[in-house]
């Protein structure tokens, strides 16, 4: 039986490659795809999610349009890592398929109250917000969640967008509160793992080297995507993000790390966006999330390019 999912997402090169992935595996359930603000506004991210689905030939997945701005803050985005469109790196068409109707923070709630209880599993790829407002307006969701797989966070290295917060994070930290103190099993891909899997120049040409639009597609977003950490890193290849947050769904065993307390940090100037992850179990906070730190690169790499051979 396939696992039921929902992505709530802000594409984003990296999104895109989660959402292709995610597309290409039976082993999923996709319910349906929300829209957030994040990496780009959302009239930008609702057309891209759209984009991306049409690569995957799947018209038929239902895309809505969520939130438009963190749940406190101004939005922070991010079009000096991902371009004007979100996903410069290869043209594309505008999209064909519509946009749902249905707001996608409702779409969440009604999705999960219809659904069996600990049936549906929530893939966040963006800020948190969209599930932040959603547990805001119907508290009793969170029982019903089967766990929420995100990307977002970090510790022992730090943040990507201050000197102590992830992107995803910090953008909304209230919602991220939202989300870690409401009760649901939940697992990070912080930078912590993120970081150890690079886009190389040689798994790039692997997947170039499908012979097929998809691949050649991811290519030319990778291509883009990786310059910007490629000069703030000095690596070859930059951190892929979010596509981690299916890979877990698909080989768990690919991943390592442990069950820890993580605290949302939204009062300090300094830190904003942090989250404080008791690693060493120093304090007597209870664990609330499991923290992966460790990931088999090549083992995730060669799962990614096998899922877009799909496509």
């Amino acid at each position: 039986m396939s696992r039921k999912i929902i992505i709530d997402t802000d594409p984003g090169q990296d999104d895109a490659l989660a959402i292709l992935m995610a597309l290409a595996s039976p082993e999923l359930d996709v319910l349906g795809i929300t829209a957030v603000a994040g990496n780009i506004p959302l009239a930008l991210t609702s057309i891209n999610i759209r984009k991306v689905c049409e690569v995957a030939n799947r018209r038929d997945v239902k895309v809505f349009a969520g939130c438009a701005r963190p749940m406190v803050r101004k939005l922070f985005t991010a079009e000096y890592i991902h371009g004007a469109t979100g996903l410069d790196g290869y043209d594309l068409p505008e999209p064909e398929m519509p946009l749902q109707a249905m707001d996608g923070v409702d779409f969440i709630i009604e999705t999960l109250r219809a659904e069996e209880p600990g049936s549906v599993t929530l893939c966040t790829l963006g800020p948190l917000t969209n599930i932040g407002t959603a547990l805001s307006r119907a508290p009793d969701i969170a029982a019903r969640v089967k766990e929420i797989v995100l990307m977002g966070g970090g510790c022992f290295e730090g943040g990507n967008v201050t000197p102590s917060a992830e992107f995803n994070i910090y953008v909304d930290p209230e919602a991220a509160e939202i989300v870690f103190t409401a009760g649901m099993p939940i697992v990070m891909l912080p930078l912590d793992a993120t970081h150890k899997v690079l886009t190389t120049g040689a798994r790039i040409a692997a997947m170039r080297a499908l012979g097929t639009r998809t691949g050649e597609v991811a290519a030319g977003w990778l291509e883009f995507f990786e310059r910007f950490d490629e000069r703030k890193y000095g690596t070859d290849g930059g951190p892929l993000h979010d596509p981690n947050v299916i890979a877990y769904l698909l080989e768990p065993q690919l991943y390592g790390g442990r069950f820890c307390n993580v605290e949302i940090e939204t009062g300090s100037a300094l830190t904003v966006g942090e989250t404080v992850v008791d690693w060493w179990g120093v304090t007597d906070r209870p664990a609330n999330a499991l923290f992966l730190r460790d990931v088999d690169a090549e083992g995730f790499f060669a799962l990614l390019t096998e899922r877009l051979a799909r496509l």
